[in-house]
């Protein structure tokens, strides 16, 4: 295997893993429909943070940086404004994201 294809590996592993990180805690609040234990500091230094390195990939054309940073941009800052929510937008938002098969609504 060459150089550049170990390299193009462990950044598609590495990308793949920021990528999924945000899903059980995007999951875990659509199910609790609480955002209590969640830093409200983090999520906002976090999504600026994906705002940024998205405007980097676009300086650069890279679609690679672009595509990662949008999806990580769209799950923290789901979680984020699940955050910033009152509860009863929480629920409504969650129950809308809820399967039938989960909420028990399912025939």
């Amino acid at each position: 295997m060459q150089s550049s294809q170990v390299v193009t590996i462990v950044s598609l592993f590495a990308a793949t893993l920021s990528m999924v990180s945000f899903v059980p805690q995007a999951w875990g609040i659509i199910r609790s429909r609480n955002t209590d234990g969640i830093s409200l500091k983090t999520y906002l230094i976090t999504v600026i943070g994906f705002v940024t390195w998205l405007l980097y990939g676009f300086l650069l054309m890279q679609w690679a940086i672009i595509v990662q940073n949008i999806i990580c941009l769209c799950l923290s800052a789901f979680i984020l404004m699940m955050k910033m929510l009152p509860q009863r937008k929480k629920e409504v938002v969650a129950d809308a994201l809820t399967p039938d098969f989960l909420s028990g609504e399912g025939g």
